[in-house]
């Protein structure tokens, strides 16, 4: 009957939970029993900090929630469950780094009193330190773009101008020595020549008809 008693019961939880400092953090908790809900289900929760030492009760529920009502955790542990559900889970406000540790819920739920008992490991943090990395990022960018910009625009600027030179070297093309010495040159004697020679002849022939 322990092999049973053992199996009608089981708990589950998270095995880490993250939260930030002064922002209220939840911690679930769910159970399943063999046995139907009633009047005598009992849900606790115990605490042992990070430092180590005994666990100490901070929550317990039967009927209506009780929290702790002494320690650092007075004030700042409210009932976030559901027993007909199967939810035992409690909500932690104001976490501080203090609060690091492990928390354990236990479930009873008569007769089914046994159960694995599952650990929830809760890790407190400043939101700052979480959003470091994203800073330096964002401070990277903010220095680098503006520098990748510059270059840039230089880039594009000693471009133009590289074109620019280019299209006055072609403008400004002169041709050698050489080249010109090897083009013909035109200077119009030729077509002079011969009507001076045209004009000659017409004489000649005109001075032999004349009769004597």
């Amino acid at each position: 009957s322990g092999v049973c008693n053992a199996l009608s019961l089981e708990i589950k939880a998270s095995p880490k939970v993250r939260a930030f400092v002064g922002e209220q953090v939840l911690l679930k908790c769910s159970f399943k029993s063999s046995s139907p809900i009633t009047e005598s289900l009992l849900v606790d929760w115990t605490y042992r900090p990070l430092t180590g030492g005994q666990m100490e009760p901070i929550f317990h529920y039967q009927s209506v929630p009780h929290p702790t009502a002494a320690g650092k955790f007075k004030g700042r542990i409210s009932w976030a469950g559901n027993v007909a559900n199967g939810d035992a889970s409690i909500a932690i406000q104001n976490p501080a780094l203090s609060d690091n540790g492990t928390f354990i819920c236990s479930v009873k739920n008569p007769p089914d009193v046994y159960h694995n008992i599952p650990q929830t490991v809760l890790v407190v943090t400043e939101r700052g330190l979480a959003f470091q990395l994203t800073s330096a990022a964002l401070l990277s960018i903010l220095v680098f773009l503006p520098s990748a910009l510059v270059v840039i625009l230089l880039l594009v600027r000693m471009g133009r101008k590289f074109r620019v030179l280019k299209e006055k070297g072609k403008c400004g093309y002169k041709k050698s020595s050489i080249e010109v010495s090897d083009e013909p040159e035109d200077t119009g004697t030729g077509c002079c020549g011969g009507k001076i020679k045209e004009w000659c002849l017409n004489c000649v022939d005109t001075d032999e008809e004349d009769p004597y």
